[in-house]
C-alpha cells in the first residue's frame, strides 16, 4: 500500500473495497485479466520488475476520498505500486495549470495529471504530453466498449494535430439552470427547449429584485468556461476562428466507423486567430451590460463555481449558466431535487453550445509511463466510474451512465439536457483553448472586467482584447 496516511471513514471503507473488487473484476489491463495472486500479477505485467511510485497531480487544496479509494484499488490490482497524489489548488484551471507548470520546472514531474480542455493543447503543444496514440492501438480490443460510450464530440475535444492525449472522463456543457423556488414565487414555469434570447430576458428581469440588489434574476462568474462565452456561441460566433486539424482517421475509423455522428471529425481542434471584436461578440457583450445596467446581473466577479453556486443557493441568483457538475454541489449545498431544474442554453441566431471535458495527461518527462497507461485505463473503466460518478460530482463521459436513476438522489429531472447537449446540437464544440490558452484567458478575464467594471464600453474592451491577442498569437 501507499505510504500516505489513510483515515478511513465507514463510507470510504465500503467505498475502497468497492474499487478494489471492481478492478479485479474489470481487467483493464490490455494484456489480459487480473490473476488471483499479486505474484501472478506482478508476472504478467512485465514492466513491474520493482516497487513503482505513480506521482499524480490533481485541482484542488486536498485530496479527494474519491481519489484515495480509486488508488487504493489500484495498488489492490497492481501490488508493487504505491499512489501519491500532488494537490494544488487553482481558483479556476488556468491557475491550476500555471501552478502545474512551475512545479514541473522545478524539477518535480508527476507522471499524471488532470488537464481539462483549457489545458489540452497547451500541454500537447508545449510537447508535456505524451500521444497515446500507441497505446490506444495496442489495446484496441479493450478499449472497444469504452469508445463506444463516449461522444466522438468529447475525444475530438482531446485530440492535437491527430494525436489523441487524454480518454475523456468527465465534460459539462453550459447549460441554464433554474432556482425553482423564485420560478413558482413568480408564478412562472420552466420553458421549453426551443426558448429564444428574448425569453430568457422577460424572465431574468421578472426575477430580479428592485433597486438593482438582490435577488439577481442571472448572474454568472468571469472566467472562460460558463461566463459570458456561452452567449458568444449561442450568437453564432467564437472569441477565435476555428478550423480543423488533419488526421485522426486512425482513431474515427478504429472505434467509431458506424457512428454518425463522427462523420467529418479531424484531428483536433486549431484556433488560429483571434477575433475577439468582431460585430457578433460585441453585441454579446454589449448584452451582458444591459443586464447589468438593468439591474438583472451583479457584477461579475473572477472566480469558480463555488461562487456562483452559493449564490444560487441562497435565492440571490435566480439562473445561471452551469453543467452536470452542479447536480451533485446543489445536493451538497442541501438544495432538495425539486428546487431546481437545468434547460438547454436559450437561442440566439443558433443554439450552439460551448463545453469542456477532460480527463488524465501523461506527462511526457514522467518516470513510470507504463503504469501511468493502465491507470488511466482503470481510471475511464465503467466499474471505476459508477463508483467515482456516484454522487454526481460532474458529467461522466460514459453515456451508458446518464440515467434517470443516476439522478433520483440529486436532481435534476431534466438530467437528460447534459447529453443530450451533444445529440441534439452537433455544433456544439469545446471553448476554445489554443496552445497559448493560459495567456489568452488572462487577457479575456482582464479586458471582461474592464468592461463589466464601467472603465470601457463592449467595442473598446474588445478592440483592446483583440489588440494583445494578436500580439499573443504573433509572439
Amino acid at each position: 500500500m501507499s505510504t500516505r496516511e489513510r483515515r478511513f471513514n465507514r463510507r470510504k471503507f465500503v467505498f475502497t473495497a468497492s474499487v478494489g473488487a471492481a478492478a479485479a473484476s474489470a481487467a483493464v489491463g490490455a494484456t489480459g485479466p487480473a490473476s488471483a495472486t499479486g505474484v501472478a500479477r506482478r508476472e504478467h505485467y512485465a514492466f513491474m520488475q520493482d516497487d513503482q511510485t505513480l506521482r499524480i497531480a490533481l485541482n484542488g487544496a486536498q485530496v479527494g476520498e474519491a481519489d484515495e479509494a480509486l488508488a487504493a484499488g489500484f495498488e489492490e490490482q497492481f501490488p508493487g505500486s504505491q499512489i501519491e497524489f500532488i494537490p494544488l489548488q487553482g481558483t479556476d484551471w488556468n491557475d491550476y495549470f500555471a501552478k502545474l507548470l512551475t512545479l514541473i520546472a522545478s524539477g518535480t514531474v508527476p507522471d499524471l495529471t488532470t488537464v481539462a480542455t483549457e489545458g489540452t493543447q497547451l500541454f500537447a503543444g508545449q510537447g508535456l504530453g505524451t500521444p497515446l496514440d500507441d497505446y490506444v492501438n495496442q489495446d484496441k480490443e479493450t478499449l472497444q466498449e469504452y469508445f463506444a460510450d463516449v461522444h466522438p464530440s468529447l475525444v475530438e475535444a482531446m485530440m492535437y494535430e491527430g494525436s489523441l492525449y487524454q480518454l475523456p472522463f468527465d465534460w459539462n456543457a453550459a447549460n441554464m439552470y433554474f432556482n425553482l423556488t423564485a420560478l413558482g414565487e413568480a408564478g412562472m414555469e420552466m420553458p421549453a427547449e426551443d426558448w429564444t434570447k428574448d425569453d430568457f430576458y422577460d424572465l431574468a428581469v421578472a426575477l430580479s429584485g428592485e433597486g438593482g440588489g438582490p435577488p439577481f434574476g442571472y448572474g454568472w462568474v468571469n472566467r472562460l468556461w460558463g461566463g459570458w462565452m456561452p452567449w458568444i456561441f449561442v450568437n453564432g460566433s467564437n472569441l477565435l476562428t476555428e478550423e480543423r486539424a488533419p488526421g485522426g482517421e486512425w482513431l474515427w475509423d478504429s472505434f467509431y466507423s458506424d457512428n454518425k455522428a463522427a462523420a467529418g471529425r479531424g484531428g483536433g481542434w486549431r484556433w488560429p486567430e483571434p477575433q475577439a471584436n468582431v460585430a457578433a461578440n460585441v453585441e454579446a457583450l454589449d448584452f451582458m451590460l444591459q443586464l447589468l445596467s438593468e439591474g438583472v446581473t451583479p457584477t461579475a466577479e473572477v472566480g469558480g463555481g463555488e461562487l456562483l453556486q452559493g449564490f444560487f443557493t441562497s435565492g440571490d441568483v435566480r439562473l445561471t449558466p452551469a453543467g452536470g457538475f452542479w447536480a451533485g454541489g446543489l445536493h451538497n449545498a442541501g438544495m432538495a431535487p425539486d428546487t431546481f431544474d437545468v434547460q438547454y442554453f436559450p437561442q440566439w441566431k443558433s443554439q450552439r453550445h460551448q463545453f469542456g471535458t477532460a480527463g488524465m495527461v501523461m506527462i511526457q518527462d514522467g518516470q513510470n509511463k507504463d503504469l501511468a497507461w493502465e491507470y488511466m485505463k482503470y481510471h475511464v473503466s465503467k466499474s471505476t466510474m459508477e463508483l467515482f460518478f456516484a454522487d454526481n460530482p460532474t458529467t461522466p463521459a460514459r453515456r451508458s451512465m446518464m440515467t434517470e436513476e443516476q439522478y433520483a438522489t440529486t436532481g435534476p429531472s431534466n438530467w437528460e439536457v447534459f447529453y443530450g447537449t451533444l445529440d441534439k446540437f452537433p455544433e456544439t464544440a469545446p471553448i476554445p483553448a489554443p496552445p497559448q490558452s493560459n495567456e489568452m484567458t488572462a487577457i479575456f478575464m482582464s479586458h471582461t472586467s474592464q468592461a463589466m467594471s464601467g472603465q470601457v464600453g463592449a467595442q473598446t474592451a474588445l478592440d483592446n482584447m483583440q489588440r494583445d491577442l494578436e500580439e499573443l498569437f504573433s509572439s
